[in-house]
């Protein structure tokens, strides 16, 4: 692997430092606010709705600039929104406001870093490295999840905060400081709403369906982890044998960690069996095993565990193998407009997923009820268990 490569990959993982440090603190903030489910799943949402609100126009920006100092502005953007968070948040509006912030900058540095990297890697190899790039997200969140649980019991949630902010200044510095200035060939489509460039995007039949998968996979990535330490912790109260030996935040780590070969080795496989067959193969093989996860929670700790492993490997498997298939079937000249489509697709299902959980949460009957959480997680999952039907339905169409 490449310097430049490594660089970005490297960068990528500090610039997510910050990413999980809410939904790790997550019941910690929700007793301390007195708020219901629905409203904490509201502010994980908030991260995303300031995702997309800006995706398009920083991933549309790098066909025009040079992408470092695309990457940079994230980089301050991601800074003052996690950092902010932990010196003012105090309710619903203002962590609300402060999650959009944080989730503005980290789209200014994941899909313009991956931008970066698919302009220096090419051929065969480019599907590889992409898959090690998007893999990589998980990397980072999982050590998000690690930084909160290490240092909220030290220091509290706002130092949490505060600490884990400075992943992004860390990253925005190797970027530009490592990488060579690269003006790109330019563009005539709009920055903030390119809708001559997402029409011919469009009207390929393989870029619609690799951005509208990525769409209900990120509802159920995203919505899960969101609540994934809460569940934790309802299956420490819930189990016959009690808690695990470890904190919900050590284990949620963990389980982010043990995904992350998941993405690689899914993106191997389709390029064996091909993408199409594999990407529904595993959503239809996700959605399942998240209701089965929530089935286990009264079960012994090292089962509910096993099966969080297994579901979120699941989860992960078949995104580089999306991402990987938009970069290729996308137009040369229209790359950053065709990323920047599908991550404002993918995003917009994760600003959903936390919601759609929490919500679903309340009308089942709250976080008590073992009910409940079945039906959370059936909920996120209905997307890409719907996946195959949709699939056949549009083939049909077209």
């Amino acid at each position: 692997m490449g310097t430049v490569p490594i660089i970005l990959i490297t960068a990528h993982v500090f610039s997510m430092l910050g990413f999980s440090t809410y939904p790790a603190l997550l019941p910690q903030l929700q007793a301390e606010w007195q708020i219901s489910n629905a409203e904490a799943g509201i502010i994980g949402s908030c991260f995303f709705a300031g995702y997309i609100a800006t995706v398009s126009a920083w991933t549309a920006l790098t066909d025009r600039v040079d992408a470092r100092w695309v990457y940079v502005a994230g980089s301050v953007l991601a800074l003052a929104g996690c950092a902010g968070f932990g010196l003012g948040a105090e309710g619903v509006r203002s962590a609300g406001a402060l999650q959009a912030l944080l989730g503005a900058g980290i789209a200014g540095t994941y899909m313009p870093g991956l931008r970066l990297l698919s302009d220096v890697v090419h051929g065969p190899a480019q599907s590889r490295y992409i898959a090690f790039y998007t893999s990589f997200f998980g990397i980072g969140a999982a050590l998000s999840f690690a930084f909160a649980g290490w240092i909220e019991p030290v220091w509290g949630w706002s130092s949490a905060f505060v600490l884990c902010a400075a992943g992004s200044a860390v990253s925005g510095l190797m970027v530009f400081a490592s990488l060579p200035a690269k003006k790109p060939a330019g563009s005539t489509h709009s920055i903030l709403f390119p809708l001559a460039a997402w029409r011919r995007i469009l009207s390929n039949r393989a870029s619609t369906g690799y951005i509208l998968g990525y769409g209900v996979h990120c509802l159920e990535l995203f919505g899960s982890r969101a609540w994934m330490v809460a569940f934790l912790s309802f299956a420490a109260g819930a189990g016959v044998s009690g808690a695990a030996p470890w904190s919900a935040t050590a284990i949620a780590a963990a389980v982010n960690m043990a995904a992350v070969p998941a993405s690689i080795l899914g993106n191997e496989m389709a390029l064996r069996v091909g993408r199409r067959p594999w990407i529904l193969l595993v959503m239809t093989a996700s959605s399942l095993a998240g209701v089965a996860l929530a089935f286990s929670a009264p079960l012994h700790w090292a089962i509910v565990v096993a099966l969080l492993v297994a579901y979120s490997m699941l989860v992960m498997a078949e995104s580089a193998t999306m991402t990987a298939g938009l970069v290729a079937s996308a137009p040369p000249e229209l790359r950053g407009a065709a990323m920047g489509l599908y991550s404002l697709v993918g995003f917009g299902g994760g600003m959903l997923g936390p919601t759609v959980f929490g919500a679903a949460l309340d009308l089942a009957g709250g976080q008590t009820s073992h009910f409940a959480w079945v039906c959370g997680y059936a909920a996120i999952g209905a997307g890409c268990l719907a996946a195959p039907l949709f699939s056949r339905l549009f083939r049909r169409a077209r």
